[in-house]
């Protein structure tokens, strides 16, 4: 039950962590719990790098922020991810899914649905928003004790074929037996996503981890110790609502919802 429970209540942090290291006997348990996950053929086809390296945690923070800011000043981030946006607590217990945008800065706030449209990011460009989204980014990343990429090796990783497949869902297991780990050290983890979103910029993380063709770059993570009191970035959400089983579960066939609360009938015995 201690395991389950931790499962539940696993998160994503969004805001700063403590600047100490992370000990290298937490970052070897880590890998541990990571290399205890599922694979195809138990070919472990995940690779991961540990980044300590200050020098190289602030060139990977200052791409993250850049980044940030040319997705948000030309709304391809708001474009692109629309369809999750939440803006009361009521929609967003309708929906059980995506983000709830319950965090603005104060010239933002009376606007609040419409920050996203056109007109709002003209008003968030007007106020400096973009760039200063990208500082906090910068910041975030650039305060994190350790960066966690995770890639694949090409012999497995091949897209378009099922070993393609088997190799994602291997490093997917593998990255959430770590997510639910952070939380027994006292630790958070967040994905570096922007980055990902501006091909050029991704190649610059891979040209600086110096990453081998037979290796593919999948993502990047930023771990530390969590602090007592988390401050807020500019633009914040929530996002622990989870949808009801009758949103996403089915019995027998894809028809027929499952019920919350429903008692497990016994078959009939002849």
């Amino acid at each position: 039950m201690e395991l389950i429970e931790g499962m539940l209540s696993r998160r994503t942090t969004n805001g700063a962590f403590k600047p100490d290291p992370v000990a290298r006997e937490h970052q070897h348990l880590l890998m541990r719990v990571a290399q205890a996950a599922p694979s195809h053929f138990n070919s472990q086809p995940w690779r991961f790098v540990l980044i300590e390296d200050r020098a190289t945690i602030e060139q990977i923070a200052r791409i993250s922020g850049e980044s940030m800011t040319e997705l948000i000043d030309a709304g391809i981030f708001f474009e692109r991810y629309r369809r999750y946006f939440r803006f009361t607590p009521q929609e967003m217990d309708e929906r059980r899914d995506g983000i709830h945008i319950d965090h603005l800065p104060g010239p933002l706030k009376p606007f609040t649905r419409q920050v996203f449209s056109d007109a709002g990011i003209k008003l968030m460009r007007q106020l400096g928003v973009p760039r200063k989204l990208g500082e906090d980014n910068r910041k975030l990343v650039a305060g994190s004790p350790l960066l966690l990429a995770a890639l694949l090796d090409r012999t497995e990783y091949r897209p378009g074929e099922l070993s393609g497949f088997y190799s994602v869902f291997g490093l997917g297991a593998a990255v959430e037996n770590i997510w639910n780990a952070v939380g027994a050290l006292g630790m958070g983890i967040q994905f570096v996503s922007t980055p990902m979103e501006l091909p050029r910029q991704w190649q610059a993380i891979r040209d600086l981890l110096r990453v081998p063709d037979d290796l593919e770059l999948m993502a990047v993570y930023r771990l530390g110790y969590l602090p007592e009191g988390e401050k807020r970035p500019s633009i914040d959400w929530s996002s622990r609502h989870r949808k009801r089983l009758e949103q996403f579960v089915s019995r027998e066939t894809c028809d027929v919802p499952e019920r919350e609360g429903t008692e497990t009938e016994e078959p009939e015995r002849a």
